[in-house]
């Protein structure tokens, strides 16, 4: 493709891209085809002559987007937030234009280097003190085995230069609420300390991890002889976004040297507003934390947000330096390939750069003010109907909530069938999607809000769909 053919079908994607924007409203949120439907549209072999791009464009419209789940949709209420601002739509754009390699500062030195300032501007717009240094990651997950490996490392005197874990005398405990992420089990199991040796600890009525059962965990480790390594706390869990009491694991986790892990992958983005901070106090205790810019904040996926305290351990843990990767810079720059899993590394930070000079930080934290603010309202809403439950406290901008019959008020499994019965309904109607999910054996319905398009109208419809939806299953 010549740059004159580029940049005629790129004006031409870019207005589709902003038709797309302006109808999403329009379409059904959640994609409604069957299994193999997208597959069967598409020709089963290879083009073997090129040239087919601009005919296939049209494509776009009846073969893509009708299998796409919309994200950004004001009806997306499913999930987490996951916007993807149209700022930072350029932003990728410019990335894949430049084809930058960021593996190391002299592969491209404007993506350290940027990545460095932006990484500093989030740092500085969250609250977070100078003591944390920031890097890219792609996901949560990734950055949640980064510092589990981290604190491995530091129980285990660096065994990794040794014989590993095999040859520790001691096992190593990760511990977490029992309302932790998925990728906390998946990065304790990847980083080798082993099922039997990750604690999930009861929660309290708020669904937030009991400090009691943690010390007492701790403790009994200790006197097994085991070795407690790592504490992950949770701001905003997944189900319910509960908070985690960090200050206090905080403390327990400083008398005993433990490394303590900070999770705000989706609530990160709400200490834009200083207001918000309270639910991470004690952070500046935290040895690693992670956040999602590409939820809530709308960098778009995947940008991940991982800042660390003692970023020369870091490195430790993840560096190799084979002699092919060796520079005159070294030890005057950061070389971003030390600092996570990956060699290869894109260039992310154009994203975050655009979002952050088109939107500035008031209005990031504005929008964060309209979502809580929505979500309050229909909490209020389900508040105050006798016919509805609220499962969870709504500190952000999640509400819990069922359906609740007085002819079925014991009975759990109707009640799991008629909450599921709602939520599918909704969901099959087209204008909104949320996600039905299990809390301590009870169904619920999760409404989570963020879509940067979503407005008070669109929560106030769908209370009444609701309602309706409730009244007819």
């Amino acid at each position: 493709m010549t740059p004159d053919e580029f940049r005629r079908l790129g004006h031409r994607l870019i207005d589709w891209i902003a038709d797309y924007r302006e109808r999403i409203e329009a379409l059904p949120v959640m994609s409604r085809v069957q299994p193999g439907e997208i597959r069967a549209a598409l020709p089963k072999e290879p083009p073997h002559t090129g040239g087919g791009l601009e005919a296939a464009l049209p494509s776009l419209d009846y073969t893509i987007v009708p299998g796409i789940t919309h994200w950004n949709h004001p009806g997306f209420f499913a999930y987490f937030p996951s916007n993807f601002d149209l700022s930072a739509v350029l932003g990728d754009l410019v990335a894949s234009g430049l084809g930058a390699q960021g593996m190391s500062w002299q592969t491209s030195p404007a993506a350290t280097e940027l990545e460095e300032v932006v990484m500093d501007w989030l740092r500085q717009a969250l609250g977070l003190s100078s003591a944390f240094t920031g890097v890219i990651h792609d996901t949560a997950s990734t950055a949640t085995l980064c510092a589990l490996l981290c604190a491995r490392e530091r129980a285990s005197s660096h065994s990794q230069q040794r014989g590993g874990l095999q040859d520790e005398p001691q096992a190593l405990v990760v511990y977490a609420s029992d309302q932790a992420h998925s990728s906390i089990e998946k990065g304790a199991l990847l980083a080798g300390y082993g099922r039997a040796n990750l604690r999930r600890i009861e929660t309290d009525e708020n669904h937030a991890l009991r400090l009691d059962l943690l010390r007492r965990a701790v403790e009994e480790d200790l006197a097994a002889g085991r070795k407690p390594a790592a504490i992950v706390a949770t701001i905003g869990t997944t189900p319910t976004t509960a908070i985690d009491p960090l200050a206090q694991i905080a403390k327990l986790a400083a008398r005993h040297g433990i490394w303590l892990h900070v999770d705000a992958a989706m609530a990160g983005t709400a200490m834009l507003c200083s207001e918000n901070r309270w639910m991470w106090e004690g952070v500046e205790q935290a040895d690693s934390l992670v956040l999602n810019p590409h939820k809530w904040m709308g960098t778009g996926f995947d940008l991940s947000a991982y800042y660390v305290r003692d970023v020369e351990h870091l490195i430790r843990v993840m560096s190799t330096n084979p002699s092919y990767l060796l520079t005159a810079q070294d030890g005057l720059v950061s070389n971003f390939r030390d600092w996570g899993l990956p060699l290869g590394r894109r260039m992310r930070s154009l994203r975050l750069w655009f979002l952050l000079l088109d939107q500035g930080i008031d209005g990031l934290a504005a929008r964060v003010r309209r979502d809580m603010e929505e979500a309050r309202w229909l909490k209020d809403q389900v508040d105050a109907a006798s016919d509805w439950e609220r499962l969870a406290p709504v500190p952000l901008q999640t509400v819990c909530l069922r359906h609740l019959p007085a002819a079925l008020r014991n009975d759990e499994a109707a009640l799991k069938q008629h909450n599921l019965a709602i939520a599918t309904r909704i969901n099959e109607g087209g204008h909104f999607y949320l996600t039905p999910a299990m809390l301590k054996g009870r169904q619920i319905i999760r409404v989570s809000i963020g879509s940067a398009l979503t407005e008070q109208r669109h929560v106030e419809a769908l209370w009444q769909e609701l309602v309706v939806q409730a009244r007819s299953t």
